[in-house]
């Protein structure tokens, strides 16, 4: 039975480093070929923010994405005006507004990720299912390590 991997704990922040970096220019590259004519990519990752925390505030989306609060009410209310997302008062502080995706936000937000799937899918084709399942089991743990400093 052969020894699973090991790295050195500085080599594996150094790889983190260098990769996600490269990755997330090609995920920019392709939200912009699949979407350049309807979202930006802060559009996008905002309209993706908002459909994974229901509800989410301006503060919320802002912090996520790194833009002031001026900057990404503006970036909100382009979307609300392209009818992409709904602004609405929170149920126990009328001076929170909550943010909503309408069903087109919806539409355009899963057209612009299945697009950019379908070429990650397609780069990733070249890996064997073994590789493939490296790379899946990486992710998850990269994920779960993330989602802590979230929580």
């Amino acid at each position: 039975m052969q020894e699973p991997l090991k790295a050195p704990l500085e080599e594996c922040a150094r790889e983190v480093l260098d990769v996600v970096p490269l990755v997330m220019r090609e995920i920019r590259k392709q939200l912009r070929k699949h979407s350049a004519r309807v979202l930006s990519v802060p559009q996008f990752r905002t309209l993706l923010f908002v459909n994974r925390h229901k509800g989410a505030s301006l503060s919320d989306v802002a912090e996520h994405i790194g833009l002031t609060l001026p900057s990404m009410s503006t970036l909100i209310d382009g979307l609300v005006t392209r009818n992409f997302v709904v602004r609405r008062t929170h149920q126990d502080d009328r001076r929170r507004m909550t943010l909503t995706l309408t069903e087109r936000g919806e539409t355009t937000l899963r057209s612009a990720r299945e697009g950019t799937q379908a070429y990650l899918t397609e780069r990733l084709s070249r890996f064997s299912g073994t590789e493939r399942g490296t790379v899946v089991k990486g992710m998850r743990i990269l994920k779960q390590v993330f989602l802590e400093e979230v929580a």
